[in-house]
């Protein structure tokens, strides 16, 4: 059997969440700890107990998705599950950051304070209300470029998240994200949904937060992982901390090659997913990517134990 980690992005956040991992295991309330530390501010509280509006804020969300992914990584490691049970880590945007995190390439200060920075990027890049991102749902990934194309009209327009076979999400200038809307209600889709999204996330208008993000990311050590990470960028892995670092710059402007990415684990003989921190939207998306694939969510310390007792028993 083979195992991958993957760890959720934007959207997955609630207030309190990870808030049981830290009561239950003092390495994971180490973990908020640090983050805290890291940024200077009793962010832990916010997550815990704040406003859901605060939190939903690009800069708060990114490094808080983070924590709480770290915090179950290391309520797995006090139960005695560590890297060594894991072939591949790979996260959905800023999963991707949970994942280096996970797997011992980038440390959690220097990972809460490039969140915070990319947070902080993306949403400054554009202003408010002048981008946007819709979800096509029910039309494929090769259907969606060429209707992006289409709606760009001398604007931007791109498919920005490959999530799964059916949902495909489009980023750029609002006015194209809504003729994009338009068209794919015409061409068939099940629905299209403009996304409530603070700004257009993985698309070109995002080249100021690259350049931002290029230069955090020359300051920061990154070492090779534990385990290979599957690029969102690339659909493939990668250990090569030079590498990596070009793919996190990249990934700014870049889609979210998901669907790619699960298709690329299971023909690589994964067999079993556990998805680490907030939520279970990933889940779902690997399930309809790989049906071959078992999925487990891992978010509260019941799952910690029920996954390393799954884990004794296979």
């Amino acid at each position: 059997m083979s195992r991958a980690f993957v760890f959720p992005g934007q959207g997955a956040q609630t207030i309190g969440m990870g808030k049981a991992l830290a009561a239950a295991y003092p390495a994971a309330k180490a973990v908020f700890d640090e983050v805290d530390e890291a940024l200077g501010e009793r962010l832990s509280d916010l997550i815990w107990s704040g406003d859901p509006e605060a939190l939903t804020l690009t800069k708060n969300a990114q490094p808080a998705l983070m924590a709480t992914s770290l915090a179950g990584m290391r309520a797995l490691e006090a139960e005695g599950v560590t890297m060594a049970a894991v072939d591949y880590v790979a996260g959905h945007s800023l999963g991707e950051y949970s994942a280096l995190a996970a797997s011992g390439a980038i440390s959690v200060p220097d990972t809460a304070r490039l969140l915070r920075t990319r947070g902080s990027a993306m949403q400054e890049a554009v202003p408010v209300g002048m981008g946007a991102m819709a979800a096509l749902l029910g039309l494929d990934f090769d259907t969606v470029v060429s209707l992006a194309a289409e709606a760009a009209d001398g604007q931007v327009c791109q498919a920005a998240n490959d999530n799964d076979p059916g949902q495909v999400v489009v980023s750029g200038d609002k006015a194209a994200i809504e003729r994009a809307v338009e068209l794919a209600k015409a061409k068939g889709a099940k629905r299209a949904i403009l996304l409530p999204v603070s700004a257009p996330f993985h698309c070109a208008l995002m080249a100021p937060a690259a350049e931002i993000m290029a230069q955090a990311l020359a300051d920061v050590t990154i070492l090779s992982p534990a385990v290979p990470v599957i690029a969102n960028v690339s659909a493939k892995p990668v250990s090569d901390p030079n590498e990596i670092r070009q793919l996190l710059v990249a990934q700014v402007t870049g889609a979210v090659r998901w669907r790619e990415t699960v298709s690329w684990l299971g023909a690589h003989g994964v067999t079993d997913v556990w998805e680490i921190g907030a939520g279970k939207a990933l889940s779902g998306m690997v399930r309809r990517i790989e049906r071959s694939i078992a999925c487990r969510a891992v978010s509260t310390p019941e799952d910690v134990i029920s996954a390393v007792q799954n884990l004794e028993e296979s």
